[in-house]
């Protein structure tokens, strides 16, 4: 990582993972039917709409911004979750699967938008939660929803969450849950890589650069592939440290593709003190963007990458004519 905070992409990299399994898009079938129908039943609007917003602040510097409402695809698969799930939900159907397993903390979208999804296709859900203290106090709203939704929820404790990927810990799961599809924390594998890569074909032509905030690295691998070069991405971890998702990303991408795709980076200078955790300057900032837009930016992941976008516009990052687009995630 660079001292700025910025990691770029090597395209010479090749990262020492066990490519996945993954089926090729078209191997599911034209457009996983079963899923999209079922999906359907929430209202799906895609493309997600790309929305012009003026702002003084870029428009000194001859830069357009534009906003990619990932957040108005659905309205229970939330932001870019319906993109990442897609995919694996049409897996988990091929196989026989009836239970999606998956990991996430307290304020996990991903764990609200894969009960939401197990309830429209009639799969049992189970959302293994970091942090085995909360057990015993009372459901914060994101996973309040996902217990409405059917979702078995699992606390277990900071340690055991770290080792989830272990095989005896895995065998553990399995022997209190049953069979499986199990998808990783934050849902990004390959499948989800896949799905997210219309994201970026969406944009092609639209936008010079693309930002959109990161947890796991999975919309940032799509995305970058789906622009194939047209465009640029850039990621904002959320996360303190988050310069270690450049390897993540890699990875996932290899998983998906077999090699790098696109051209991508990431800024990592942005996460106000980590995961949900705020700043006064950030709460300034998100206020100040409601004010001028109408549009309040989620606190935990959008309004970091709003922040990034709008203080490397200021620092002059972006040449005049340059459109970029903000991926609102949720």
């Amino acid at each position: 990582m660079r001292q700025d905070g910025r990691v770029t992409a090597d395209p010479g990299t090749d990262p020492a993972t066990e490519p996945a399994a993954v089926p090729a898009p078209g191997a599911l079938g034209p457009a996983p039917a079963e899923v999209d129908a079922a999906l359907a039943r929430g209202g799906v609007a895609l493309p997600s709409p790309l929305e012009e917003a003026a702002d003084a602040r870029l428009a000194r510097r001859g830069v357009t911004l534009l906003l990619k409402r990932d957040d108005l695809i659905h309205p229970d698969l939330v932001g870019n979750k319906y993109r990442k799930l897609r995919l694996n939900l049409a897996a988990a159907l091929a196989g026989g699967h009836d239970t999606l397993l998956t990991f996430g903390g307290a304020y996990s979208n991903h764990l609200r938008a894969t009960a939401a999804a197990g309830r429209l296709l009639g799969l049992r859900t189970v959302g293994v939660v970091r942090g085995e203290e909360l057990a015993g106090r009372p459901l914060n709203p994101s996973l309040a929803r996902a217990a409405a939704d059917g979702m078995t929820l699992d606390f277990v404790d900071r340690a055991l969450y770290r080792r989830k990927a272990e095989p005896e810990v895995a065998a553990a799961l399995a022997a209190r849950h049953g069979r499986a599809y199990v998808l990783p924390e934050g849902g990004s594998n390959a499948p989800a890589v896949l799905g997210c890569a219309e994201l970026g074909r969406e944009l092609r032509g639209l936008a010079d650069v693309a930002v959109v905030p990161c947890g796991t690295g999975g919309t940032l691998a799509g995305l970058a592939a789906g622009l194939d070069g047209a465009g640029r991405a850039i990621g904002v971890p959320v996360l303190r440290g988050g310069g270690f998702l450049a390897d993540d990303v890699r990875a996932l991408q290899q998983a998906a593709y077999g090699g790098p795709r696109g051209d991508w980076a990431l800024e990592a200078r942005f996460h106000h003190g980590g995961y949900a955790r705020t700043t006064p300057l950030l709460d300034a900032f998100a206020a100040d963007f409601a004010a001028r837009h109408g549009l309040v930016p989620e606190p935990v992941y959008v309004a970091k990458a709003l922040h990034a976008l709008v203080t490397l516009a200021e620092e002059g990052a972006f040449p005049p004519g340059t459109r970029v687009a903000a991926v609102i995630t949720g």
